[in-house]
């Protein structure tokens, strides 16, 4: 018996009319005035789409497409975080540069080139957030000028952090019905692109 003990089984049944699959609930509806967290990506509930630091630029686009996602961390074998890579800086001017300044191929970028190192990266504890408004977490987007952050629990061991969600703008905008200006770093970024384009 595999089995350790006697289960009871439970009822089957036959399909006999129509049958339809569940789908996810869709982003709930929000305002400025909702509750921040009604707008954050939760890991503590939905598995994080992470990736290696070694892993071909050009792959982690495949995986956000196959994933539905535009946002990845970038994590070590042994689990700690290394970065993040967006969209934004695969689709964006960081493989042009970096193809101009290492003479590389465009299929020969890692994440590790592109991404936003740890060190770099901005998070918000998420005590704030639980006490904030969705228009409070458009005000830190803008004033730091990116399209995510990152939510971090700072209460679980001593000297150790959990990142515990994610902010995205695109998400926001879709939970909104409606576009946002775009923050002014971001906003230059683009330029600078249609710039390149141009004069190439």
């Amino acid at each position: 018996m595999l089995l350790e003990k006697d289960y009871k089984p439970l009822a089957m049944q036959y399909f006999l009319d129509t049958v339809q699959i569940s789908r996810p609930s869709l982003p709930v509806s929000v305002t400025f005035e909702s509750p921040a967290l009604e707008v954050m990506t939760d890991l503590r509930k939905i598995q994080a789409a992470v990736i290696s630091p070694e892993t071909p630029m050009e792959t982690a686009n495949i995986y956000m497409i196959q994933r539905g996602v535009r946002t990845l961390l970038v994590m070590h074998d042994n689990e700690s975080l290394v970065g993040i890579i967006t969209a934004t800086d695969i689709l964006g001017e960081k493989p042009m540069r970096f193809v101009q300044q290492r003479g590389v191929k465009h299929n020969e970028i890692l994440v590790m080139d592109i991404m936003t190192p740890l060190n770099k990266l901005e998070a918000i504890s998420l005590e704030d957030v639980e006490h904030a408004r969705v228009g409070n977490i458009i005000a830190s987007l803008h004033e730091s000028g990116r399209l995510h952050s990152l939510a971090v629990d700072n209460t679980t061991h001593i000297g150790l952090s959990k990142i515990c969600g994610i902010f995205s703008w695109t998400q926001i905008e879709k939970q909104l019905g409606r576009k946002i200006t775009i923050p002014v770093k971001v906003a230059k970024s683009f330029a600078e692109i249609e710039s390149s384009l141009i004069a190439s």
